[in-house]
């Protein structure tokens, strides 16, 4: 079902601006196999090599000047945002491989319209990067090849598995962005504004998933989804 923003009270209670599942999803067009490889391709292209298509919200850095950065605060602000950049690439990733083998219509069209949300994030980061003189992961393909398909096997699990993970990758990201809201120099408010906002996103998207009936993921899972994301993030720090 699509995520909207909203205060209706729908089997439970839902705060305004919490994610809200429609009792009567939108109809999403039919693709035969072949569409949906085509689909997949094109996708994959514009988040790693192209342009994300974004939903046009207003960028969380629009009209806040550039701050006086030293050589050694952009060059970490950068890489933070290197590494921030791979992750939403990841992101993409796993939703559209989570979304592939979605058991029912109204879950896939919920990671999809997660997935468009979070094209505003890849749009943000390489704008950060470009500002700051800074480049993306040459690992990206690789953090997308890998992503894709740890996306389609929690998938095969069946929903409610589907949409645990979602929720603790989610859960994990909020923690990320909390470590380098942290660690972001001061004076670079441009970037803070980015972050902050994605957090915000981040964490709507868990609670929309734990909503949906989302599985308690088992702990030993939880520790190696850290272990790979350290992985990933590490890597992406410096390449």
């Amino acid at each position: 079902m699509p995520l909207l923003r909203c205060g209706i009270r729908h089997h439970g209670v839902r705060r305004a601006g919490d994610l809200c599942y429609l009792a009567h999803p939108m109809q999403t067009p039919r693709y035969g196999p072949l569409d949906q490889l085509v689909i997949g391709v094109d996708h994959a292209v514009r988040t790693v090599f192209g342009h994300p298509r974004g939903t046009g919200r207003r960028h969380p850095a629009a009209g806040i000047p550039e701050g006086e950065l030293s050589t050694v605060e952009r060059d970490l602000a950068g890489r933070l945002m290197r590494v921030n950049l791979a992750g939403e690439v990841s992101a993409q990733a796993l939703y559209q491989g989570q979304a592939l083998v979605a058991g029912r219509p109204s879950l896939q069209a919920q990671l999809e319209e997660a997935a468009a949300e979070e094209n505003d994030h890849l749009i943000w980061c390489e704008d950060r990067l470009e500002a700051l003189g800074a480049h993306g992961s040459r690992l990206n393909p690789f953090w997308y090849a890998g992503s894709f398909l740890i996306g389609a096997v929690a998938g095969m699990a069946g929903d409610r598995w589907n949409l645990g993970f979602l929720a603790e990758t989610e859960r994990q990201v909020v923690h990320h962005l909390d470590d380098h809201l942290a660690r972001l120099p001061a004076a670079d408010a441009a970037t803070r504004a980015v972050l902050e906002q994605m957090r915000v996103d981040e964490g709507r998207h868990a609670t929309g998933a734990s909503h949906a009936g989302a599985a308690e993921l088992p702990a030993p899972l939880k520790r190696a989804m850290r272990a790979a994301s350290r992985v990933m993030t590490g890597l992406s720090f410096w390449i």
